[in-house]
């Protein structure tokens, strides 16, 4: 099997609440934390470029970056739609609530891959802004980026440094481009090209975590694993596993389909 030329590469997650209100909010953060233990197993490291948290401690986007040997290769099937059901704490009756998070895992682009033209680029200077009002910082060092061509905006507001900010911006305005290019190339080619498990369309129901029933099931394998406490505290390697099998699987049978 050709290897994917991204594989060994870091990765920028982004991960945002979907349907659900401040229920959505809370499991987005859920799945921030899931992510960042699974990362500490592998011994790689994380960290936040942006983060817009909700005062009851969810999140409505986090941005954050993973550093380490094939992260992307772990974690590219996790694009999609993460679905969770469970009675939320709010829920005074004992109904079990359907909320849903969005996740995309893009490959970081290195310099050599994608170069900014700085006409290109609109950059604004704020003043940060979250839950937490003591800790906001007072100047203006949050830095927004708007790739003119594409419309692609970043927001970095997680360093008190305006320079550190817009590093950090640069590092994932680059990440999108190249994951923007290189969906349009993909559409280029025949269906068959990506496989059944993809790296994931966002708008995609990938996975539900029915916490009442103790159950992860991914709906591209039809694997259901009962074991959602451990999944939750990073415990993913099963279920990654699995999902690499079930992709170089399709993509032979794609091969000997074609030939």
């Amino acid at each position: 099997m050709p290897k994917d030329p991204d594989d060994d590469k870091n990765v920028i997650m982004e991960i945002r609440a979907g349907a659900g209100g401040e229920e959505a909010s809370l499991f987005a953060y859920e799945l921030y934390r899931m992510y960042v233990k699974y990362a500490e197993k592998n011994r790689w490291k994380t960290e936040e470029i942006d983060n817009n948290s909700t005062e009851l401690g969810g999140v409505k986007e986090v941005v954050f970056s993973i550093s380490g040997k094939a992260a992307y290769s772990k974690l590219k099937f996790e694009s999609g739609v993460h679905r969770v059901q469970r009675v939320p704490e709010t829920e005074s009756q004992g109904r079990v609530h359907t909320s849903t998070a969005t996740v995309a895992v893009l490959p970081e682009a290195t310099d050599v891959e994608i170069n900014i033209d700085e006409k290109d680029l609109r950059v604004d200077t704020l003043r940060s802004s979250g839950a937490g009002g003591q800790h906001i910082n007072k100047t203006e060092s949050c830095i927004r980026l708007t790739h003119i061509p594409t419309g692609i905006v970043v927001l970095c507001q997680d360093e008190r440094s305006q320079t550190k900010n817009r590093e950090k911006a640069m590092k994932v305005l680059k990440s999108r481009l190249y994951d923007y290019y290189q969906s349009q190339a993909d559409k280029e080619y025949s269906e068959n090209r990506r496989s059944q498990v993809g790296t994931g369309d966002r708008s995609e129901r990938i996975r539900t975590y029915n916490f009442p029933q103790g159950r992860v099931t991914d709906h591209r394998i039809g694997l259901t694993l009962y074991t959602i406490e451990n999944f939750m505290m990073g415990e993913l390697d099963e279920m990654i596993q699995a999902l690499e099998i079930a992709d170089r699987e399709s993509k032979l049978a794609a091969g000997v389909d074609n030939d």
